[in-house]
């Protein structure tokens, strides 16, 4: 119906230039959602005052994560189409406006990195590409289908990496809810990031649907997943080696009662 409505008003379906009215009401979401970004950083700043610039950040960013899971899915998996099956579709006012939401946090993000240079180059380069992949989408008219799934399979995991930095900061990281969110962290970045995106990633390649360049954009994007990738595998095996060795020291020491109850390890 969409394609059709586009040949109707005169112009190819695939033509992928937007009008300047098309485009204005894109553009007012996004100042919009980065005014609300900002807001809500400085509102933290202000009543949150006890705490550093970086903490009231990251609140900021595990809010978005949040937000951006649920609306992402719902664009996905209820309301549609399926981006495995319909790259380069038109895109649906929905998906739009969770774009032009998503597309404000990260230029406020990205300015943020770059003023406190906080992030490495590889952050910032998936910072750069997602700014760059949602504008082009919104410009284009079409392949917000599967944008809209690359950002819910990327910020699925980024709560817990949040989390992880909230609870090294207080001082709970090295416990049990640590490794159930470096866990669950790395098995959700495998999983969902590494493999279900690939397999949508082959989809879009194979699609004769999709422009180049969006096809060239989604490449770009899965490396930077695969860069991420390899230092969560080095921080997992660290990890991993650590635990080991700690196991093996405690289980070779035996554990005496003290008659008060207390434990006293001695090897």
């Amino acid at each position: 119906r969409a394609v059709g409505q586009s040949v109707s008003r005169g112009r190819s379906p695939r033509s992928g230039v937007s009008g300047r009215g098309e485009m204005a009401a894109p553009m007012l979401l996004v100042t919009c959602s980065l005014i609300f970004w900002v807001s809500l950083y400085l509102s933290f700043c202000q009543f949150n005052n006890q705490q550093h610039y970086e903490w009231n950040c990251r609140l900021v960013t595990l809010i978005h994560g949040v937000f951006i899971v649920c609306f992402s899915a719902y664009v996905g998996f209820i309301d549609g189409p399926w981006p495995f099956t319909h790259p380069g579709s038109p895109n649906t006012e929905l998906q739009t406006q969770v774009l032009c939401l998503s597309l404000g946090y990260f230029i406020f993000d990205m300015c943020w990195c770059i003023y406190f240079q906080t992030e490495g180059l590889v952050m910032l380069s998936h910072h750069c590409l997602s700014i760059l992949g949602i504008v082009m989408v919104l410009a284009l008219g079409h392949s917000a289908v599967e944008v809209n799934a690359v950002i819910f399979g990327s910020e699925l995991t980024n709560p817990f990496l949040q989390i992880r930095w909230f609870l090294r900061e207080s001082g709970h990281y090295h416990s049990v809810l640590g490794d159930i969110v470096d866990l669950l962290f790395v098995l959700l970045f495998s999983c969902v990031r590494i493999g279900i995106g690939g397999r949508l990633l082959y989809c879009e390649l194979t699609s004769p649907v999709p422009l180049p360049v969006v096809k060239l954009a989604g490449v770009a994007m899965y490396a930077v997943s695969w860069l991420f990738m390899l230092s969560i595998v080095k921080f997992a095996w660290r990890k991993i080696n650590h635990k080991y060795k700690t196991w093996r020291e405690w289980s070779r020491c035996p554990f005496h009662l003290y008659a008060n109850g207390h434990v006293n390890k001695a090897c």
